[in-house]
């Protein structure tokens, strides 16, 4: 194999195409997955199954729950030297293939009817609640494995950023694919518009497996094709100049703020995704093909984003970056806010405001991972374990506002409820990560 794709590649030199492109893949099953989890879990669990807002809201939150617990144990295991055998296949990627193992073996299961549905529904939750805490372990596994092992294969901060942007470019390819299978299962062959209904359950396995099938192509890919330095790796736990310990990295101020970030902006886009089709069904009572329509629009504005990402990244820097993809987001929040009892609203503005809700995801996602990675810096040895407290922020913050939000539904059942999630919530997510983002700037001293 070339030094190419076995070793770091140094600061200034270019990563080779071939390993960005099968790096990027490497995410594509998560990014499958995790598409479906937060666009049509709710919905599936609502419409289909028929359980209700708390039920719902209270399986999302222990998937959420087991995701955030999971991703400092596997960052804190993946960043430990290891002498197995079964771990000289990579420090990284053996914990990148049990994850596989585990996704693949659970998550059609979440979208399947209860084995008995007749039963006791605390019997079905707990049927539920197994399968989504298997998926969630080997979700956080794989995602884990995949980030840490992007600043082991380049000390360049702009490489580093391009390969967010690749990871981010797939990412949307992902959700496109999964939106546009669920358009084409969900239409009408006559042509007439339908909504969800509790006969749509083999049309939701249809999708799973459409998107389940490209993952492991895509999965198969990335291990041929992306080779750790097992000797590298052992070098970095050799010295402490490039590995921290958990109390060093605790006690920096960097990460936490770096954390706020990162939590920030995956309540905007995992908020945006999991309310925008129940915004859809609820508020605006669009037709089914709709709850497909529109987040492919706010995909495909992602999708056509991110090839700029990285210039915007490189010539204004982090903080301007950001904070303008935050402008963009907010637009689209308060558009939502002032403009959905219009009449043109369902049949033009609505997808305005996708294109600038994808926009926004775009340019905050890949440039959260950009501060990320300057916050781990050369200490590449510790990367798992702060990306694992990273994703620990998110996944519980995530967890909780989910099952709040739904929970207060019983509060204030009026149809506006979630296009004032969107607005203020979402919004407010985008608000407190230009913050984080700005601080960050400041206390450079801290760094």
């Amino acid at each position: 194999m070339s030094d190419e794709t076995t070793g770091l590649i140094q600061e200034n030199e270019k990563l080779p195409l071939r390993l960005q492109l099968a790096f990027g893949v490497g995410h594509v099953l998560n990014d499958i997955c995790s598409s479906m989890w937060f666009t049509y879990l709710l919905v599936f669990l609502h419409l289909v199954l028929e359980f209700n807002n708390w039920e719902a809201g209270f399986l999302l939150l222990v998937g959420q729950v087991a995701d955030a617990i999971a991703n400092p144990f596997v960052g804190y295991q993946s960043d430990q030297r290891d002498t197995l055998w079964i771990c000289k296949y990579g420090q990284r990627k053996i914990w990148h293939l049990i994850g596989t193992i585990c996704v693949l073996g659970a998550f059609p299961f979440i979208f399947l009817p209860c084995v008995n549905p007749d039963s006791n529904r605390y019997v079905q939750l707990f049927y539920f609640a197994v399968f989504i805490v298997i998926f969630q372990f080997g979700w956080a596994a794989v995602q884990i494995a995949h980030l840490s092992i992007m600043p082991e294969l380049t000390a360049d901060e702009h490489q580093r950023t391009k390969l967010a942007a690749t990871r981010y470019c797939f990412t949307v390819i992902s959700n496109v694919l999964v939106y546009f299978v669920s358009w084409v299962v969900f239409r009408c062959e006559d042509g007439t518009e339908r909504r969800i209904s509790t006969s749509d359950a083999p049309d939701f396995q249809i999708i799973v497996w459409s998107g389940l099938s490209v993952g492991i192509l895509c999965t198969i890919i990335y291990h041929v094709f992306v080779h750790e330095d097992s000797s590298r790796f052992d070098d970095h736990h050799a010295t402490e100049q490039i590995s921290l310990g958990v109390g060093q990295i605790l006690q920096k101020v960097r990460y936490y703020q770096a954390a706020v970030v990162y939590m920030s902006t995956m309540l905007y886009i995992n908020l945006t995704q999991v309310f925008v089709p129940l915004y859809l069904h609820e508020t605006l009572t669009m037709a089914a093909s709709a709850l497909a329509k529109i987040p492919l629009v706010i995909y495909l504005g992602s999708l056509c984003t991110s090839f700029f990402v990285g210039t915007l990244n490189k010539y204004l820097g982090r903080k301007v970056a950001y904070v303008m993809g935050a402008v963009i987001g907010l637009v689209g929040c308060g558009w939502i806010n002032l403009r959905s009892h219009t009449p043109t609203f369902t049949f033009y503005e609505i997808y305005a405001v996708a294109l600038l809700f994808g926009c926004a995801s775009a340019i905050v996602l890949v440039t959260n991972l950009g501060v990320t990675t300057d916050a781990i810096g050369d200490k590449t040895g510790s990367g798992a374990f702060v990306y694992g407290i990273m994703c620990f922020t998110d996944k519980l913050s995530n967890g909780i506002a989910v099952f709040v939000i739904q929970d207060l539904h019983k509060t204030f059942p009026n149809s506006e409820y979630y296009g004032h999630v969107l607005t203020f919530v979402c919004g407010g997510a985008l608000i407190l990560g230009s913050c984080g983002v700005i601080s960050l700037s400041i206390c450079k001293t801290c760094m």
